[in-house]
């Protein structure tokens, strides 16, 4: 069975997430196009070499993946969007990102080769 694009880009979307694949800098490298551009939370703007070699260092925060949507661009271009639930022991503390991903299909493989996270002032209840 052919899994949909929307299961693809959701599955890549989804590893970008985990931990283990935050960690490691092959896994990165082949999930980001060589010429990737982030518009991160923080408003600083990465690029793929920033990203390969910072991210492994940053603190894994659990996360929840809510209203995802795909949106054809091109053949072979796609919009993901969706909103990111950073999950803690208290439900008090989850806070949501608003999340926006540009992935192409380079080479046989997608690819995502623009990711913005804006951080939103609404909590979940």
């Amino acid at each position: 069975m052919e899994v949909s694009l929307y299961q693809q880009i959701y599955n890549l979307e989804e590893r970008l997430l985990q931990p283990e694949i935050r960690g490691s800098r092959e896994e990165i490298s082949v999930l980001l196009a060589d010429d990737f551009v982030e518009f991160g939370v923080s408003g600083r703007i990465f690029d793929k070499l920033q990203v390969v070699e910072e991210l492994p260092h940053s603190a894994a925060v659990p996360m929840i993946i809510e209203d995802f949507q795909v949106k054809v661009l091109a053949p072979g271009a796609v919009l993901a969007t969706y909103r990111a639930v950073k999950t803690s022991e208290s439900r008090e503390e989850m806070r949501n990102s608003l999340r926006s991903s540009i992935w192409k299909f380079i080479d046989g493989r997608w690819q995502m080769v623009f990711h913005q996270g804006t951080r939103t002032m609404e909590y979940c209840k």
